[in-house]
């Protein structure tokens, strides 16, 4: 397998990740609606200087927008934003799945043949015990997500960017223009923010996914639901979707969040970490606040993950005799 899978992973991924694009940008929208907005009680600062209150600081109460669908979140880009918002970041998803994906995929294939005790392609995935897989998605989505951060981290604020008031929009360019300025004005550590919530994502999504995959093909192949074709691919490929969806959703939300805040300089961090993020967030939305997204998230991970095992497995028919 060697380099020939980083490559088929490689190019199945990008092709996945842009086709779903608009589908990822507004489940991000959906996830940060209802996060408290640190600018809008800076505003206020000026009218209340003169209050006598501790630090200067005043508590305010300000009422978030009401939250809505994905249809409506979606209608409404393209009204206040236009068309083309809905590939907002598209650059920067698609040098993320060349980062993230290739390796994660590459190394997922490695680690299955390494630890099977068959080395052709057809045997490899049949003979190897479903917690080996688990365990090679973790190990392969860890080192993926590593590689990957600064992109995710670009990728995440340009999705988010339009639904900021004109002034507080960071405008970038470009994945390379995201980073740049990200680099000047937070410094190299901002590029891996939210790292490890990125690697724990990565892994549950890369055991789950691929794993998933494997397992509900095998059984489809084994019981003779369905021969080796697209439709056993595609319906391999939505149970391991949904079961990606449900299990990553919750840090999906807390990694997009920790991601997006905006750090004002000399002002306070609206979160000090995953788990203040989490707190706060459960605290203030409720339990059910982590699975925000979650249509759009499983509207997005079924076709993401079709795309990606159905390409995967045409480009791997065409690499075969290389």
């Amino acid at each position: 397998m060697g380099l020939k899978g980083f490559v088929e992973g490689g190019i199945a991924s990008i092709i996945a990740g842009a086709s779903t694009h608009p589908l990822d940008l507004i489940k991000v929208r959906m996830q940060l609606q209802g996060e408290s907005n640190p600018a809008l009680v800076q505003a206020y600062r000026p009218a209340v200087a003169a209050l006598n209150t501790p630090n200067g600081y005043i508590s305010l109460h300000i009422a978030p927008p009401p939250r809505v669908g994905l249809i409506s979140i979606g209608t409404q880009i393209i009204k206040s934003e236009g068309a083309a918002a809905l590939f907002s970041g598209v650059s920067a998803t698609i040098l993320r799945q060349t980062l993230y994906s290739t390796t994660r995929m590459g190394l997922y294939d490695i680690l299955k043949q390494k630890w099977s005790d068959h080395h052709s392609d057809s045997d490899s995935t049949a003979k190897l015990p479903i917690m080996k897989k688990i365990v090679a998605g973790l190990i392969a989505g860890s080192v993926g997500a590593a590689v990957g951060n600064p992109a995710d981290v670009a990728m995440v604020r340009m999705q988010a960017d339009g639904r900021l008031p004109i002034e507080q929009r960071r405008n970038y360019k470009s994945v390379v223009d995201a980073i740049s300025q990200m680099s000047k004005q937070e410094g190299i550590a901002s590029l891996w923010r939210g790292s490890a919530l990125t690697v724990n994502r990565a892994m549950i999504v890369t055991a789950s996914q691929l794993a998933t995959y494997d397992q509900a093909k095998e059984m489809i192949l084994e019981k003779g639901v369905m021969s080796d074709g697209i439709g056993t691919h595609v319906t391999a490929s939505f149970a391991a979707g949904f079961v990606a969806s449900v299990a990553s959703n919750p840090i999906d939300v807390i990694k997009t969040r920790v991601m997006n805040m905006r750090l004002e300089a000399g002002g306070v961090a609206p979160y000090s970490g995953a788990l203040d993020c989490a707190m706060k967030t459960v605290r203030t939305e409720g339990v059910m606040a982590l699975y925000k997204g979650f249509i759009p998230t499983i509207s997005r991970q079924g076709p993401f993950t079709v795309v990606l095992f159905v390409t995967l497995e045409q480009v791997r028919k065409l690499f075969k005799d290389l």
